[in-house]
């Protein structure tokens, strides 16, 4: 009980900041979400050295910081950030004898796994759709937990995450439609029938970027990423669902919608 009520808190104060933080948008956005995406990426290298893989570090930060700048609406175009931190770290690997092809793999999955996905926030500001990536992937996992708590009985993949069920996710998904439904209608996003399919495939997306996570985590034998969070972890314990269905939401929006 005492774990739920911090939980409870936690996710209070968050909510608060999440609803602050995104009406300021502008700086107060691409700040957000720089710093969350360098300590998710210090929590992802730090699990990498559990299995004796040594991320290059200072790439990584660099990388996140030119996303950063680029969000400002400064002319970085994406191909040069990618192609700068190739040639940084194959310079790096020349010169360090420390550092080998799978420094360089594991670096270049952290920059592309959590600043680059998360940064698709960043695309959808100003509309009414930068809500529908942060409705679905916590109400997703919101509803799943109570739904869990409440139905669950079958194991969805008791070898990566045992306290999910099948009941939770299903419980999960239509749990996010509801929200995003009751969304729509308070800001008159008039494509019901676009947003509900939006939804059901982005819900699916969000538990399977926690599982992924998940993942990691029991190949590093690591519990949490974190603590920075009480009562859920570290910042890729909560945010692991955002980092795959921003994007998913930004391409749907941008192809579907506008």
């Amino acid at each position: 009980m005492k774990d739920l009520g911090i939980r409870f808190f936690s996710a209070l104060l968050g909510i608060i900041l999440l609803i602050f933080i995104v009406n300021k948008g502008g700086l107060y956005l691409s700040i957000s979400i720089l710093l969350i995406s360098l300590i998710g990426l210090w929590e992802f290298y730090n699990a990498m050295h559990k299995i004796n893989l040594k991320p290059i570090r200072v790439i990584g930060y660099l990388a996140t910081i030119l996303f950063f700048i680029s969000s400002l609406q400064y002319n970085i175009q994406l191909s040069f950030i990618f192609t700068l931190t190739i040639i940084l770290s194959l310079i790096t690997l020349l010169f360090n004898r420390d550092v080998d092809i799978q420094s360089i793999g594991v670096t270049l999955l952290g920059i592309i796994y959590i600043p680059f996905l998360l940064f698709h926030v960043k695309s959808l500001e100003g509309t009414k759709y930068i809500w529908l990536i942060f409705i679905i992937a916590f109400g997703t996992d919101t509803c799943a937990y109570f739904a869990g708590n409440m139905f669950g009985k079958k194991k969805l993949s008791p070898e990566i995450s045992p306290n999910k069920t099948v009941e939770g996710s299903i419980g999960g998904i239509f749990g996010s439609v509801i929200l995003t439904l009751i969304y729509s209608v308070l800001v008159d996003i008039s494509l019901i029938s676009e947003v509900i399919i939006l939804t059901l495939f982005t819900s699916i997306i969000a538990q399977i970027g926690d599982l992924i996570a998940s993942k990691i985590k029991r190949i590093t034998g690591i519990k949490d990423y974190g603590n920075l969070i009480p009562g859920h972890g570290g910042i890729l314990d909560r945010f692991d669902s955002i980092i795959l269905t921003a994007p998913v939401v930004y391409y749907f929006v941008e192809y579907l919608f506008l």
